[in-house]
C-alpha cells in the first residue's frame, strides 16, 4: 500500500483508482476505467492487468463489477485520438471515467505521472497499477473491455488479426496493413498508418 493510500484510508477519504488501456495500439478507442473499491468486500489477486492471464482478468472483471462500491468505463474515440493526440485522449478518457462514477470520490489516484482534468484532488502514482488495488481494478476493467471490443472488430474487419494482437503493431498486423490498407478504426495519426496513407 502506498503512503498516500494509507493516509486517505486513515482520514476516511473516499477515493477511486483510474487507469486506461490502449495507448499503444494502432487502432481502436482508448478505454479508461475508474473504480471505488469496497473495503468490506476485498478482491484477491488484483494486479496490473498486463501481468495477469486473460483467464484471470476475465474472472476479476466480473468480481470487480460485483463487489466495487462504484465503477465506470469511458473512452476517447479514434477520431479524438487523431485530433488531439493520444496523451490528451488518454487524459480525456480518464476524466470521463471519473465523472461517470455513480458515487463521487473525494480524491483520485491515477496511474502514471500525469493528471487528467478533475473536479477533485488527485495524485499521480507511477506504476500505480501494481501498487494500488483500486488502480489495478481500473486497469483490469479497461483492458478487458478494450480486448473484448477488439474481438468484435476482428469479426467486423477480418484479415487484420485484431483478435490475436488487439491492435498492437505486431509484424502480422503491419503486414496486413500493407496488404489491405487501413480500415475505419485505424489511427491515422500513428506513424505506420500515416506512412501508408502518404504512399497511397
Amino acid at each position: 500500500m502506498t503512503e498516500i493510500e494509507a493516509a486517505l484510508i486513515a482520514q476516511g477519504v473516499l477515493y477511486c483508482g483510474v487507469d486506461e488501456a490502449g495507448a499503444g495500439p494502432l487502432c481502436g478507442d482508448v478505454v479508461a476505467a475508474a473504480v471505488i473499491l469496497d473495503p468490506s468486500r476485498p478482491i484477491d489477486g488484483l494486479d496490473d492487468s498486463k501481468k495477469l492471464t486473460e483467464k484471470k482478468r476475465e474472472k476479476l472483471f466480473e468480481l470487480i463489477q460485483e463487489r466495487a462500491l462504484a465503477f465506470a468505463v469511458a473512452r476517447a474515440t479514434v477520431e479524438e485520438i487523431d485530433r488531439i493526440n493520444i496523451l490528451k485522449a488518454r487524459m480525456l478518457a480518464m476524466t470521463r471515467a471519473v465523472n461517470a462514477l455513480a458515487i463521487e470520490p473525494h480524491h483520485v489516484l491515477v496511474d502514471g505521472n500525469r493528471l487528467p482534468e478533475l473536479q477533485m484532488p488527485a495524485t499521480a502514482i507511477v506504476k500505480g497499477d501494481s501498487l494500488v488495488q483500486s488502480i489495478a481494478a481500473a486497469s483490469v476493467l479497461a483492458k478487458v473491455t478494450r480486448d473484448r471490443e477488439m474481438l468484435e472488430m476482428d469479426k467486423r474487419y477480418p484479415g487484420y488479426g485484431f483478435a490475436a494482437h488487439k491492435g498492437y503493431g505486431t509484424a502480422v498486423h503491419l503486414e496486413a496493413l500493407k496488404a489491405l490498407g487501413p480500415c475505419e478504426i485505424h489511427r491515422r495519426s500513428y506513424a505506420p498508418v500515416k506512412a501508408l496513407l502518404t504512399e497511397s
